[in-house]
């Protein structure tokens, strides 16, 4: 249990809490992991809980992480082997996305920054696929240079190595160092793998053509990120038009707004403190990344203002997709939507952006959410801000007193436009009084997961998530 003297508060979350145990029960084919919520009861008067339990093991972890995405092979390939003492579990499937999502763990531990044995899949899946690809004579149709990246667009797999005196790299322990894990992996998944691109040449063929799909939109993708950074440079500063800046130049201590429209866009700029506050307001909704190929979305207007505000560029000499963060020039990332729809959605647009080609800012604390009221109370010359229905129904009391509740006075803000530039400011801009929630990702694998499952093109699995989740009103007519 956490120590009292240490953590003030010790509230556990059930869907972090259930995420875990989902995960293990993948990692450890055949286990049942039972989970009971005593703090609260359903309908029925029994305690929430659900029960754990995977029989494919990775197979089916695999599967769950790809479930709205459209598939390009139809099983997972499962691969298992055992070099000197480290026993080695990898799925991998395809699909017809234009991301790649390799989760890897060593000992049941989530290695989310890859370590030695995500290297030496890499490397096996690239040399094997290269193979067989030269074999196959596509490549030699297709006139296009392959790299390692190419293979792994649309790529799905789950690495599991078990290491008896694990050795992790950096202050947060999730990168593995064992030399020996890369051999392991390398050999394990080289041999069952290239037995599969044998045995299933239609399967082969298909994954072959997604990679040469794959190193033509790269190449396009690559003259987009050129075209928007040296354009950037030709027109001197290189800053959007739309973006009202900040007069301090320390990274530090400046923020950007990305607001929800011109109206909201202007009650932010008259109300922020222009010393560290810049604001960018953006129009409509920008590009869903989840479905579009990586060249079209450095041709989107709203996402080109976003990446020349914020002074990072793509590439560095390790890998030419990674983000170059040395001229940031916020190190607050404020998404600023309205409390509505049509904001959520613009919000999960922003933030699988975000999450697709700027993890970096997510994983290094930079990206948060503004959390503007939803209601303005109103008795006599008494003014005050709810955020939730509860703050809502908690004020009403205080405000009302020993009166009645119908005398308390209520607005409901459906838009930052309603708000002048001063209440703007009271609420949501003032560093003293504002809510921010820091946007962080507590599992790799249920982010990716989640992501696909809002924006991708399947419905039935979105439907599904919106009808747990969602909270219905029960209405008399």
């Amino acid at each position: 249990l956490p120590d009292t003297e240490i953590f003030t508060v010790s509230e556990y979350k059930y869907e972090t809490v259930a995420s875990r145990l989902r995960e293990l029960s993948y990692l450890n084919a055949g286990i049942k992991i039972h989970l009971t919520d005593k703090r609260e009861k359903d309908e029925e008067g029994n305690f929430i809980g659900e029960e754990f339990f995977s029989e494919g093991g990775l197979i089916e972890f695999v599967n769950y992480l790809d479930g709205s995405r459209e598939k390009l092979i139809p099983d997972p390939v499962y691969m298992e082997g055992e070099k000197g003492d480290i026993p080695v579990q990898v799925a991998l499937t395809y699909n017809t996305s234009y991301t790649e999502n390799v989760v890897s763990y060593v000992n049941n531990i989530n290695t989310i920054e890859g370590g030695t044995h995500v290297a030496g899949f890499r490397r096996a899946l690239t040399r094997t696929l290269k193979s067989y690809a030269d074999k196959s004579g596509l490549l030699e149709k297709a006139k296009v240079e392959i790299v390692g990246d190419d293979f792994r667009e649309g790529l799905t797999a789950i690495i599991s190595v078990k290491v008896q005196e694990p050795q992790f790299e950096g202050q947060t322990k999730t990168k593995l160092g064992n030399s020996e894990a890369m051999g392991a992996v390398d050999t394990s998944v080289s041999e069952i793998l290239n037995n599969y691109l044998e045995e299933n040449p239609k399967e082969a063929r298909a994954i072959v053509q997604k990679v040469i799909l794959a190193a033509q939109a790269r190449q396009a993708a690559r003259k987009a990120r050129e075209m928007v950074q040296r354009k950037n440079v030709m027109s001197g500063s290189g800053l959007p038009g739309k973006l009202a800046d900040c007069s301090s130049k320390d990274a530090a201590e400046c923020e950007l707004y990305l607001v929800e429209g011109d109206s909201a866009g202007g009650s932010a700029k008259q109300g922020r403190d222009r010393k560290f506050q810049a604001i960018l307001p953006l129009r409509g909704k920008i590009l869903n990344v989840e479905k579009a190929q990586e060249h079209r979305i450095y041709e989107n207007e709203e996402i080109k203002n976003m990446i020349t505000a914020l002074g990072v560029k793509f590439g560095t000499e390790e890998d030419p997709k990674a983000l170059n963060m040395e001229k940031l020039r916020y190190h607050k990332i404020i998404i600023m939507t309205d409390a509505d729809i049509d904001g959520s959605h613009i919000r999960t647009l922003i933030l699988t952006f975000f999450f697709r080609y700027m993890r970096d800012l997510i994983d290094n604390g930079y990206l948060y959410i503004a959390l503007p009221p939803l209601y303005l109370l109103k008795k006599g010359k008494q003014e005050r801000y709810a955020w939730s229905e509860d703050d809502r129904e908690r004020v009403t009391r205080e405000l009302a007193g020993d009166g009645k509740e119908e005398s308390v006075g209520l607005q409901r803000y459906k838009g930052l436009g309603e708000m002048n530039p001063e209440q703007l400011w009271t609420t949501t801009m003032n560093p003293e009084h504002r809510s921010l929630k820091q946007v962080t990702i507590e599992s790799a694998a249920e982010a990716d997961h989640l992501f696909s499952v809002l924006m991708g093109d399947e419905v039935a699995p979105r439907r599904e998530f919106i009808e747990k989740n969602a909270k219905y009103a029960k209405v008399d007519v």
